[in-house]
């Protein structure tokens, strides 16, 4: 079937522009809440003291109301001797109304007690003695000493906390103090958030080929509440457009219509956007809004996006994929869904970085590039996470992304960028590892994160990592690079003032799917012959890769002469076993551990060396050292032979 295709693509500011205008007149709405409920939200109107506080005299301290004349000239070798009343003011117990503490007289009062008429000060316990029924005073004082006067810290009518104020526990327990029961905040905005898509299937069903987990309905959920809203999780729908229709008009029309509405998905089994359909039908009833205002941004990620207000409803259509999905929530939906909730702008400052690798782009339409940050000699480095829209984990592990104008057709390596961090929160992580991805350097960085250490790893081959030390870059680098000429595992390559910190063995083989009579039983000879036979198709490993450099020399072809399936790379040993036991592939290069745990057959190829190398200079780094140690501990070559890896023990 023909898909159909409703995009009008504009630029990304127009896009902004558009929706910002379609939505300029919705308005916060306030409720009422108790200030139990209270931490965390906006106050929309001032919060003004119903009382004075204090509501009355009250002293600071255990000791005696007295009149502060009577106390004039009182020192320790001059004392002034006061009658004392036989009755004391304990806090909490107000003094007869009648009473009036006359001249001469003092009276016992305890801390937060009310001062009795006739009094204007307090002296201290530690500054009276008592004998015979008279208090000795051996401290002058003023009027006014060691009380606070009613109204002194909050006045009647008084603002005692301002309008689009965020509240902490400071503020409603201020709240408390003044006795407001009740306070005037922004309501959270009610934000539905609706999956749509055959393939898509709640957490804990089980998939088939094709099928995909709700990502986007718990990521989008959260992300909602990290904005301050409250989001209503309307689940997954089927791509029906009767069940869609009636689920919208249910959000938008109903007797309390939500305050956002977001979907994500909705590519009818390629017959075209049926959310967009859907939509555009529901905007026709509703011409007294604006409608579809925008359905397609020249952007990457993000281009399929769709952006409606119907009824009073600002609804839009998120990408399916995780990253288009959640990068298009946070530049468009974000500061709408700040505003109904009375929080102001994210303020975050871009970082300035230099790109080590060449970032290439697609001119037309601008491109926002996720990075992770890595320190480096001349500041950050901002290396890009290639993964694609569809990737799960390219956002969470991304520190911010850099804009690449429309015009530009690549970043050239060694640029200096903009980036704009996703997060108030990023600070250098304690150890950085760039290079060769590994299950053992895996285990190893989770352990160290569990001791305290922040830890990011970073994938770009064995000869990426080397090449990042010795521009100044990270901390740490995996690489298992064989010297074809000696035989031995990675010295060679070491750029200067690096070296190796500790290491361990693999196992490296070829892997395919059981019962696959093409490779059964073949000797390594003959897999090099089978492997070019017709329908027969390869995954590879990304170049500067130690397994890509295996491949090669496994494989000993000349350009143009290469197996099927010789340009697919993978970027991991997991991603190498999943494309084979998926029958995406039919063979490739994995370790023995994932082969097996993958169902796959394994045909030993190598015996390799993957080691963990450090500049010289960064040796005594705290993290360095508890490394170290943690290789020295025995659990540890227990825990990495458990994952098929092979410990050298004469450390």
């Amino acid at each position: 079937m023909k898909q159909r295709q409703f995009l009008d693509v504009i630029e990304e500011s127009e896009a902004k522009h558009r929706f910002e205008a379609a939505t300029r007149a919705l308005q916060a709405r306030s409720e009422i809440v108790h200030p139990k409920h209270a931490l965390d939200r906006v106050l929309a109107e001032d919060l003004r003291a119903p009382i004075d506080v204090p509501g009355f005299d009250r002293s600071n301290m255990d000791g005696f109301a007295v009149r502060a004349a009577d106390t004039a000239g009182a020192d320790e070798l001059s004392p002034v001797y006061l009658e004392l009343e036989t009755a004391s003011l304990a806090a909490g117990v107000a003094p007869a109304t009648d009473f009036e503490l006359e001249a001469g007289r003092a009276m016992s009062i305890a801390t937060g007690g009310v001062i009795p008429r006739g009094a204007d000060a307090v002296v201290m316990i530690e500054d009276t003695s008592v004998a015979g029924g008279k208090l000795r005073v051996e401290r002058a004082l003023a009027p006014g000493a060691n009380l606070t006067a009613a109204g002194t810290d909050l006045g009647l009518g008084e603002i005692v906390i301002r309008r689009g104020t965020r509240l902490s526990s400071r503020e409603t327990g201020l709240a408390a103090a003044v006795g407001a029961d009740q306070l005037c905040v922004i309501a959270k905005p009610r934000v539905a958030v609706l999956s749509t898509g055959d393939e898509v299937r709640p957490l804990g069903e089980p998939l088939s080929v094709g099928e995909i987990y709700d990502s986007n309905g718990r990521i989008l959920c959260d992300a909602v509440t990290e904005m301050g809203g409250t989001p209503i999780e309307c689940g997954i729908l089927p791509d029906d457009r009767a069940r869609i229709r009636e689920e919208l008009k249910a959000l938008i029309e109903g007797q309390q219509p939500v305050d956002m509405l977001l979907l994500s998905g909705g590519t009818s089994k390629g017959a075209g956007d049926l959310n967009a359909e859907v939509l555009a039908e529901l905007a026709g009833e509703h011409a007294d809004s604006p409608g579809i205002v925008v359905h397609g941004v020249a952007l990457k990620p993000g281009k399929p996006l769709c952006l409606a207000v119907i009824g009073k409803v600002p609804i839009a259509i998120l990408p399916g994929f995780p990253t288009s999905a959640i990068f298009t929530f946070h530049e468009f939906l974000a500061p709408l869904l700040r505003r109904l909730g009375g929080r102001p702008e994210a303020e975050r400052g871009n970082l300035e970085a230099t790109v080590p690798l060449r970032i290439a782009s697609a001119p037309g339409r601008t491109e926002y590039c996720l990075v992770d940050l890595v320190p480096g000699p001349k500041g950050m480095a901002a290396y890009p996470l290639g993964s694609g829209s569809g990737s799960v984990s390219t956002f969470s592990r991304a520190d911010g992304f850099v804009r690449i104008d429309r015009h530009t057709e690549y970043i050239p390596a060694g640029s200096a960028v903009q980036v704009h961090p996703l997060s108030d929160r990023i600070r250098p992580a304690d150890l950085v590892t760039i290079g060769s991805h590994c299950v053992g350097l895996d285990w190893l960085g989770s352990e160290l994160s569990a001791r305290g250490f922040s830890v990011k790893s970073v994938h770009v081959g064995s000869r990426g990592g080397l090449a990042a030390l010795a521009r100044g870059e990270g901390h740490l680098a995996g690489t298992h690079l064989l010297d074809g000429a000696t035989g031995i595992y990675n010295q060679s390559f070491l750029p200067p003032g690096v070296q190796i910190l500790r290491g361990y063995g693999r196992r490296q083989g070829f892997v395919f799917r059981p019962g696959d009579v093409r490779f059964e039983g073949k000797s390594l000879g003959e897999l090099k012959a089978a492997v070019h036979a017709n329908g027969v198709r390869m995954v590879n490993r990304n170049p500067g890769s130690g397994t890509r450099v295996l491949i090669d020399a496994f494989l000993n072809v000349s350009r143009g002469e290469e197996p099927a399936g010789y340009g697919a790379t993978a970027s991991s040993h997991h991603a190498v076993a999943a494309a084979v036991a998926q029958g995406r592939a039919d063979w490739g290069l994995t370790l023995d551990s994932l082969a097996e745990a993958s169902g796959l057959e394994f045909q030993f190829l190598q015996a390799e060396r993957y080691d963990l190398v450090c500049r010289e200079s960064e040796m005594e780094l705290p993290a360095i050292q508890a490394l170290l140690a943690l290789f020295d501990e025995k659990t540890t070559g227990e825990a990495l032979s458990a994952l098929g890896l092979i410990v050298d023990e004469s450390h």
